[in-house]
């Protein structure tokens, strides 16, 4: 097959008016024929009318066709014919409304699906430093809030009435929960319209996480309470967005736009054959996503897709930021035009990205997006697998330790994290455990986290991998705690999975991306069986966000305000010195993580402190005041104080 001609293109396929409706496609340069079926059903039905496109005059790519009438509530196909024969029908690669499980388009005037007030809508203002992520999928999060899961625990809570839906996060509840917790940036697993999930029978309980894109530019239909009505999926994630927006939050969209849920039967294969996709040197396909694909972002149509689609979701939608699934499938050119169309629009809008491929790329290396490459990707970070292992254990092996088990020698990756993965004086790159040199300019570049939705949760990682733990809830509440104050007071940006502050677990489970509710839905008694927990998490953020010395910004500022204290095997100790130049109201914080079985004594500059955390409780406003060059730090336990 031809690739599709290069040019600026038009992904506006569809253009209703009450008079005409104009439909327009892109297609490879051999195409021979577009048809266009208009449906009185987004499944099934009848088909009411069949048009064949034209082609463009002076091009070879570009179909156009005008069908006069009111169309609004009808449902389209295209069907491209290349080599004698029809692909098959599509709603096109860039549908924006779509039917029951996304197989035709919808006719629909999207101003009709905004909220009252959408267009009064802000952005929260918030810093790019300042972010304070929580990473969470909507059936997870409210899906059993009407649940008690555990009979013993007799707290009356307000239920929901959106279980599983975007509607969720309208609620009081659910907004009440994320404020005060303190998160100021909710990143939402895959929202796009997917291809697992059949929207018919959503009573038979099917479980995705949606990283297996059908219709990029559609909000899944899943989360909607009317996936037939066109605009409820529209209207209600915008809803969603509105209520977090007013809440003071912003709304990270997760976008997988590395692969698709396979080939053949996709829209782009179907619109455009061959030219969407990566090929090996012998024809194969190439599956850098280990998900039977990888899409082609240095290929014109793929890059401007991927700058157009991110856009339409911030214009139509009005999202604050985007997570990159497998960001190392992409290229750097196309990932920094990214960054820069953002930033064009809002500078503190934040760009991160999973720094890997899931396997080897038809692509040179030293042109993907990978985390090493990240220093020529300045307004773009990745997450920081150097502290994450450091912390909870290496990614291959559910059963191995690290820190928080007692292990030496993962102080100086705790460290890199600790920095932001810049370049600072006192640490000694070739011990970090991945990263050899800094791959960050700026420690806004840094992911920093211990878990997320992949791999184990930190609870059941810590069950599984340290001896004492199963079984034993006070010791692996003092690692849990121990590990995310390692990621809170880091320089880069941080981020936690939902549920962590209810102690969550998914019963052992690595990968839970088709486990049912019983294995992802949180348990919300967790937040009354383990208060303690949740109070650290709050309080452990709202240090952060209160004190310029835990998010400096700035390289050249963490060089400066930032020293290492000696420390020992399993024993990282740190002063964040001289902030009153950065506008803190505590001059010096000190702050200790002792992942050792004992306890250890750390020297300390000769003062009086003000201690504010203990490894159990953190209290701003003191917990006890002692004039001491030396402190004794509790076995797994943080210290954190100031003079």
């Amino acid at each position: 097959m031809a690739t599709a001609g290069a040019h600026d293109y038009n992904f506006n396929e569809m253009t209703y008016t009450p008079k005409a409706t104009t439909f327009f496609l892109n297609t490879n340069d051999d195409a021979q024929a577009v048809t266009v079926r208009i449906y009185d059903a987004g499944k099934d039905g009848n088909m009411l009318k069949q048009i064949d496109l034209k082609r463009v005059k002076g091009s070879k790519n570009e179909w156009t066709g005008k069908v006069k009438g009111d169309l609004k509530g009808k449902f389209y196909t295209f069907d491209v014919k290349y080599n004698g024969a029809f692909m098959g029908e599509t709603p096109g690669i860039f549908a924006k409304a779509v039917g029951v499980n996304g197989r035709r388009g919808a006719i629909l005037d999207l101003a009709e699906t905004n909220p009252e007030g959408w267009g009064q809508d802000a952005r929260p203002a918030i810093a790019l430093k300042d972010h304070v992520i929580y990473e969470m999928h909507h059936r997870d999060f409210s899906i059993a809030r009407n649940v008690n899961l555990d009979p013993s625990v007799t707290v009356k809570r307000v239920s929901t009435e959106y279980p599983g839906k975007f509607l969720a996060l309208t609620e009081p509840w659910a907004i009440g929960h994320l404020t005060d917790l303190g998160v100021n940036a909710v990143h939402v697993l895959p929202s796009y319209d997917y291809a697992s999930i059949d929207e018919t029978k959503l009573d038979q309980n099917r479980y995705n996480w949606g990283y297996d894109p059908l219709n990029y530019n559609v909000p899944e239909g899943g989360y909607s309470t009317n996936p037939y009505d066109p605009a409820s999926r529209n209207r209600e994630f915008k809803q969603m967005v509105q209520a977090l927006h007013k809440a003071g939050i912003r709304v990270i969209l997760d976008v997988v736009y590395n692969h698709t849920f396979n080939i053949d039967d996709g829209n782009f294969q179907r619109t455009c054959p061959g030219t969407f996709y990566r090929k090996n040197a012998d024809g194969s396909w190439s599956n850098g996503s280990g998900c039977g694909n990888e899409t082609a972002s240095e290929q014109e149509i793929m890059r401007q897709f991927m700058l157009t689609s991110v856009k339409y979701w911030i214009d139509e939608y009005h999202i604050d930021g985007f997570r990159f699934d497998l960001m190392g499938v992409h290229d750097i050119e196309t990932m920094n035009m990214i960054a820069d169309l953002v930033h064009s629009i809002d500078p503190t809008m934040l760009v991160y990205g999973e720094g890997w491929s899931a396997g080897s790329c038809a692509y040179p290396g030293d042109r993907l997006a990978v985390k090493a490459n990240v220093k020529q990707m300045p307004g773009i970070a990745a997450f920081s697998d150097d502290i994450r292992d450091a912390l909870r254990g290496p990614w291959d092996g559910d059963d191995k330790a690290a820190f928080l088990g007692g292990l030496p020698g993962f102080e100086e990756s705790i460290k890199f994290g600790i920095v932001g993965a810049i370049q600072h004086p006192q640490v000694n790159y070739s011990k970090v455990n991945y990263s050899k040199e800094p791959f960050a300019l700026e420690p806004t570049q840094m992911i920093s986290y211990v878990s997320c939705h992949d791999d184990m949760c930190l609870v059941d990682r810590l069950r599984a991998s340290v001896p004492g733990v199963k079984g034993n809830d006070k010791e692996l509440v003092k690692l849990d705690l121990l590990a995310q104050t390692a990621v809170f007071t880091s320089q880069g940006i941080p981020f936690m999975l939902s549920g962590e502050e209810l102690l969550r677990d998914k019963k052992g489970v690595h990968n839970s991306f088709e486990s049912p509710d019983s294995i992802n839905r949180l348990d919300w008694n967790g937040k009354f069986k383990h208060p303690e927990v949740f109070n650290y998490y709050k309080d452990l953020i709202a240090l952060r966000k209160h004190h310029q010395g835990f998010c400096l910004g700035s390289a050249d500022l963490v060089r400066k305000h930032l020293e290492f204290l000696p420390g020992g095997d399993c024993l990282v100790a740190y002063r964040l010195k001289n902030l009153s130049q950065v506008g803190d109201t505590w001059n010096n914080i000190i702050v200790i993580l002792n992942g050792n079985k004992e306890k250890r004594t750390v020297k300390l500059p000769k003062s009086t402190y003000t201690i504010v955390g203990d490894g159990d409780v953190i209290n701003e406003n003191g917990l006890y005041t002692i004039p001491t060059d030396e402190i004794i730090v509790p076995a797994r336990s943080a210290i954190i104080m100031h003079d």
